[in-house]
C-alpha cells in the first residue's frame, strides 16, 4: 500500500455531477481531519469526514440530491494544511 506524501484532495469525479460525486483525500500523517461542503454563501451543507484519522487515502461520496443546482466548495483541513476544490451540481 502506497502512503500519500502530500495532503490534498483529488479532482472530484464526475464534475459537473448529478446527484453524487466522488472525491479522494490524501492524508500523509495521523491527525484531526475535517472535510466539509460549503455553498457559495459560506454555509456548511454537508460534512464528509471528521475526526482523527490515520495516514492513507480516503474515498468519499457526496450525494447532493437535497441541494439546489450550483457551485459548491469542498474544503479539507488538518492542523497543518488546507485544500479547497470547486464542484458544480447540475440538475
Amino acid at each position: 500500500v502506497r502512503m500519500p506524501i502530500a495532503f490534498g484532495l483529488s479532482s472530484a469525479y464526475p464534475n459537473p455531477f448529478n446527484p453524487s460525486t466522488s472525491i479522494s483525500l490524501h492524508v500523509p500523517m495521523e491527525g484531526n481531519v475535517n472535510v466539509q461542503v460549503y455553498d457559495l454563501s459560506g454555509r456548511v451543507v454537508s460534512t464528509l469526514l471528521s475526526g482523527v484519522h490515520a495516514p492513507g487515502n480516503y474515498n468519499m461520496t457526496w450525494n447532493a440530491s437535497e441541494q439546489a443546482s450550483g457551485m459548491y466548495l469542498v474544503r479539507a483541513e488538518t492542523q497543518a494544511a488546507v485544500s479547497v476544490q470547486k464542484i458544480l451540481l447540475l440538475k
